[in-house]
């Protein structure tokens, strides 16, 4: 499993280089530098804590097929959205669209930890949190922790992180079709809520109970 894992970063690493610094025009983008540490020092010590502490967990992770169809069309639409959010601000620094004070890009840069460590608390207190949409046998409905105030939490952290990485890479404009995170959460989490519904024993008396799906006193 850590073979994996290290496969993964081997090829995402020079992947996220790709798409910063060639649209970009140079390797001189130092919010660029700085996001990609920041999330790997925070992944490695995310794979550390799993590999220690609950290795099933981690391999649910490294799962990607999704079972259900409407959840691999979705999948597919949010490959192509992380693409836009991650190209159009290196586009922007090539061509000098935007000018985000470095403040600003370390406060967005903090933002986006803050999400990825509402997903390790998810990870924490529930060992079902596979990637892909499915019901294990034997898997209970979570209600403490983060999965008291929200239904889908680590759907909460992952909305944070990537509404803030266009700040944190240094452009205003791809703020824009950052937005898009939040249709393509709403989809997902509606087609998720009806499976365990079906499937899970208890989800609909938690539904009941815990009213809010992503932000509280919003939806």
């Amino acid at each position: 499993m850590l073979e994996r894992v290290v496969v993964r970063l081997l090829v995402g690493i020079p992947l996220l280089m790709v798409l910063f610094f060639l649209p970009a025009g140079t390797y001189a983008y130092w919010e660029a530098w700085l996001y990609m540490a920041m999330l790997v020092a925070a992944l490695a010590l995310v794979v550390i804590y799993l590999l220690n502490h609950n290795p099933e967990l981690l391999a649910r992770r490294l799962r990607l097929r999704e079972r259900e169809p409407a959840q691999r069309w979705i999948a597919r639409l949010s490959y192509l959205y992380f693409l836009l959010i991650y190209l159009l601000p290196s586009f922007d620094r090539r061509f000098g669209w935007s000018n985000v004070p470095a403040a600003v890009v370390v406060a967005a840069d903090a933002v986006v930890l803050l999400g990825y460590g509402l997903c390790f608390l998810v990870f924490k207190e529930n060992r079902f949190a596979s990637r892909i949409i499915e019901v294990e046998a034997g898997q209970q409905v979570i209600s403490s922790g983060p999965y008291g105030i929200v239904r889908h939490p680590m759907y909460a952290g992952v909305a944070l992180m990537y509404l803030f990485s266009p700040l944190a890479l240094g452009s205003y404009w791809a703020m824009l079709p950052a937005l898009l995170i939040i249709p393509i959460l709403v989809a997902r989490i509606r087609h998720e809520e009806g499976l365990l519904e079906r499937e899970l024993p208890g989800y609909r008396e938690y539904a009941e109970r815990t009213k809010y799906r992503l932000v509280p006193g919003l939806w």
